[in-house]
């Protein structure tokens, strides 16, 4: 094993790994933890996102459309510079702000100093988060989940067969009841294998929050190629990890699609 491992380190690419693993590894855990939270919170704006889009009333409708119209129809990069660039030309500083001051106020200027002064608060709460790289790449890539895997909700609720519908009104189950016991669980079985993918586009856009100065997966290779001024190992053990990370989920889905849809394979004779 000493005689391969000598052998190994006369390769500059073995080397360069040896040296810059744990770098690696921090942009791959931070690439992990961003997109997953950003998954599970854009979830909380899918479901009830794709149940507003499906409704017969405008009111709801037409909301919903156009938040996924909007995420949906620009790119990912230009949403990530909105949030982390945008924000701070309108709320730059604002947690230093002072409310203006003014000698025996009347009524109204009492008001309107009051809520001056929960506006200002508010705003500086904000800027507070905004002004963190993370944030602003974790708020925009669950914005962006958010739309595309609301329009996986409601197209999985679209295909839901009437026959079952029908049946649950024939138990006498209300409207809510219907949704999140029967409705609900049928399209999250049905919408899996697209929500698969969404989740593997969603880890390769995750790459965009090297632009905001966040040290993830991508970052990281920027910064070995930045050192040793090898872009090819650099960026090539990068996309390695990639494709392991892409693995785990495609096997983990596959897994998961088994146990749901077990129902549906055909009885073994």
């Amino acid at each position: 094993m000493n005689a391969i491992g000598q052998w190994l380190m006369q390769f500059e690419y073995v080397q360069l790994l040896q040296q810059e693993w744990p770098l690696y590894l921090e942009g791959m855990w931070t690439t992990f933890w961003l997109v997953a939270l950003s998954l599970f919170l854009g979830l909380f704006i899918a479901v009830p996102a794709g149940i507003m889009r499906n409704s017969s009333q405008a009111k709801w409708r037409l909301p919903a459309w156009a938040f996924i119209y909007f995420f949906r129809g620009t790119p990912l990069l230009i949403q990530l510079f909105l949030i982390y660039y945008g924000a701070g030309q309108f709320l730059g500083g604002a947690d230093s702000w002072q409310v203006t001051q003014v000698d025996n106020p009347s009524a109204w200027q009492q008001i309107v100093l009051v809520l001056q002064s929960v506006w200002f608060s508010l705003c500086g709460y904000i800027w507070h988060w905004l002004q963190e790289a993370w944030f602003c790449a974790l708020l925009a890539f669950t914005l962006n989940t958010g739309a595309y895997t609301a329009e996986i909700v409601r197209g999985s609720i679209n295909t839901m067969p009437v026959g079952e519908i029908e049946a649950a009104k024939a138990f006498g189950m209300n409207q809510v009841k219907i949704m999140s016991r029967i409705i609900l669980p049928s399209a999250f079985r049905r919408a899996l294998p697209a929500y698969s993918n969404e989740v593997i586009f969603m880890l390769h856009g995750s790459a965009l929050a090297g632009v905001v100065t966040i040290v993830d997966l991508t970052g990281a290779a920027r910064i070995v190629n930045s050192r040793y001024y090898a872009p090819f190992e650099a960026f090539i053990t990068a996309g390695l990890l990639y494709m392991l990370m892409t693995f785990v989920i495609v096997y983990v889905f596959k897994l998961w699609e088994k146990r749901w849809h077990k129902h549906l394979k055909p009885l073994q004779v």
